[in-house]
């Protein structure tokens, strides 16, 4: 198999799985586990794209695809570098003729059912273009996965971590919890999100000028820009291990110091939204927040943030980078 390639000649399915793996192959095991008996051979498929781990990671879950029988319904397909979340998706999705693709992250668990709810709610709600579950931890506790589009002012509410200016500038929250079936939305995550084939052949594939954040959001203000609908079911529930695939969550936890590419793309997203002005308004408004929330003994910064947030979009992430895992 040509690495990457499309296959023009294949039928074509009513749903691809792509799930990207770089160097988490006992993740991308555990989820195909996870869609053992979800997938209908027949019209649906899973894509597992490994982002040139460079590790071994193909082979062992190629061979754990062999040995559980799995090779009806899944496959491997190698990208032969390392591009990113949004160039290693795109691989995915070039890789198969689908209806509907589902991003899927290899950090994830697919519970009973939720590949079926996810396709009869698209099937019910045409008018639905973009589809996400509720996302929970193994215990089942909710995780808030459904957003507003971040603005500059979001930058100095994210910095001052003060209540007050969150109710001043309500809309300007990305948080936005919800418990029931909701359609509307301004963006959700791509740790689980159906995407009918339709999208992309009106705005195109992701943007691969993300390595890695905010290609979710500059997905869905293009989709939406374009007036297609974006839903959230909650009846399909998905277990998310929120990082492990990507240590940038962890770090932000711990206050470390995020990868260069983290900013990078935030700089992207900004410039190509809100313009060079909106970048640097964005970032005074950030260095604003971050000045009241340190005079208040609290802040939403982490280390060093208050450099790094003027970082370039053009700043190039080597491939092979260990820093920056590129599934998400």
């Amino acid at each position: 198999m040509e690495e990457g390639a499309e296959n023009p000649v294949q039928s074509v399915r009513q749903l691809a799985v792509v799930v990207l793996n770089y160097k988490t192959p006992g993740l991308v095991i555990d989820c195909l586990h996870s869609l053992d008996g979800q997938i209908e051979p027949a019209t649906q498929e899973v894509i597992v794209v490994d982002n040139s781990s460079g590790d071994g990671s193909p082979v062992q879950i190629e061979e754990a695809i062999e040995s559980n029988g799995w090779g009806c319904w899944a496959r491997v397909v190698r990208s032969p570098i390392n591009g990113g979340f949004a160039a290693g998706n795109n691989v995915g999705i070039k890789a198969s003729n689908a209806k509907v693709y589902l991003l899927l992250n290899s950090d994830t668990i697919v519970r009973d059912g939720a590949i079926e709810t996810l396709m009869k709610t698209l099937d019910e709600h045409p008018e639905i273009a973009m589809l996400s579950p509720q996302l929970e931890w193994p215990d089942g506790e909710h995780q808030i996965s459904t957003f507003r589009y971040g603005t500059p002012i979001t930058e100095m509410i994210y910095a001052s971590r003060l209540g007050l200016i969150e109710r001043i500038f309500p809309r300007h929250v990305v948080a936005r919890e919800l418990h029931e079936f909701t359609t509307g939305l301004d963006w959700t995550s791509f740790a689980c999100i159906a995407i009918r084939r339709e999208v992309f052949e009106t705005i195109g594939l992701l943007d691969e000028d993300y390595f890695m954040y905010f290609e979710d959001v500059a997905l869905c203000r293009k989709a939406t820009k374009a007036g297609f609908v974006i839903g959230y079911q909650p009846q399909a529930h998905v277990v998310h291990l929120r990082g492990g695939s990507s240590p940038v969550k962890e770090q932000s936890r711990q206050r470390k110091r995020r990868p260069a590419y983290y900013y990078a793309a935030r700089s992207h997203y900004l410039r190509s939204f809100y313009g060079v002005p909106g970048h640097i308004l964005a970032n005074l408004l950030w260095l604003t927040g971050w000045t009241i929330g340190a005079l208040r003994g609290r802040t939403g910064a982490v280390a060093h943030e208050y450099l790094d947030i003027w970082t370039s979009p053009r700043h190039k992430v080597p491939i092979g980078v260990d820093d920056g895992e590129a599934d998400g």
